[in-house]
């Protein structure tokens, strides 16, 4: 059985609507919508999803001409397609595809619980009461998304691109489930948490820029620039502690090794040129 990861990942963002995370409703239901609002039609879609399917209403069929000229009506009947003018046309399609998009938006075993609705006004009610309606899913939510800020590290061999987008990534998942943190200790976390190669340029952004303006977007494209620079001082680090990357080792190995005439010899590439 697929699983709802699975599901996530075959969504195309172009070809298919965005798949529900159960644990995150609110980031779906924001991309649902944009998702709606990029197809034809997509402000009616979206009218259809907020209020209901549109009414058809009624009419009454003229019965020709009286001799006085007047215009007899027959009785009261339903619109059927054929009497909808352009607009209410596309209102009329539009519910039909706001149900398709909702519906594919959600996993196998979500589905099974809503699809014996046919309007997509009452499919996204439910999934609303089911999901966003439950406190504890939310603090559940909250509660692992610190836990991930609390533990963030750059990992073994990753570069700063790749722990830039998870960074970004996590940040993102608090935004959207409205977890706010002071600008300062984003930036803390993101540059106090890079491997020892990038320790001088660290460094160097505290004293040219400061934590507490910038965000974290400045930052990195700030720090992108020296990855060359960073790759050669990991290269040192690696001579200096060949059996291990542990900080402990690696602080205690640098003060006798900066005495030795290689580390003398060896110049680091021209200062850093302030932000």
């Amino acid at each position: 059985m697929s699983s709802n990861a699975d599901d996530i990942e075959a969504a195309g963002s172009d070809t298919r609507p965005p798949m529900l995370d159960r644990i995150d409703y609110n980031s779906w239901s924001k991309r649902i919508r944009l998702y709606c609002r990029e197809k034809e039609n997509g402000i009616y879609i979206l009218q259809s999803i907020n209020h209901g399917t549109f009414e058809l209403g009624t009419t009454r069929d003229t019965l020709g001409t009286t001799p006085e000229g007047g215009v007899p009506l027959g009785p009261e009947r339903p619109h059927t397609y054929d009497d909808l003018n352009d607009n209410d046309k596309k209102q009329f399609n539009a519910d039909v595809c706001a149900t398709n998009i909702v519906l594919q938006g959600l996993p196998k075993d979500m589905y099974k619980l809503i699809n014996y609705n046919i309007e997509a006004k009452a499919i996204w009610d439910n999934v609303k009461m089911l999901l966003a309606g439950s406190e504890l899913t939310k603090e559940d939510r909250e509660s692992q998304l610190y836990d991930e800020f609390e533990h963030f590290k750059m990992l073994p061999g990753e570069n700063i691109n790749e722990y830039y987008v998870r960074f970004h990534k996590l940040v993102n998942d608090m935004r959207n489930i409205i977890m706010t943190m002071p600008n300062i200790q984003l930036n803390s976390k993101f540059v106090n948490n890079m491997s020892l190669e990038w320790d001088r340029f660290v460094t160097s952004v505290k004293l040219n820029k400061g934590l507490k303006e910038a965000n974290h977007e400045q930052l990195y494209a700030y720090l992108k620039q020296h990855e060359k620079h960073a790759a050669q001082d990991r290269l040192i680090i690696e001579k200096i502690t060949p059996t291990t990357n542990d900080q402990l080792a690696f602080g205690s190995s640098v003060q006798p090794y900066s005495q030795s005439s290689h580390v003398q010899s060896y110049q680091y590439p021209p200062s850093l040129t302030p932000l």
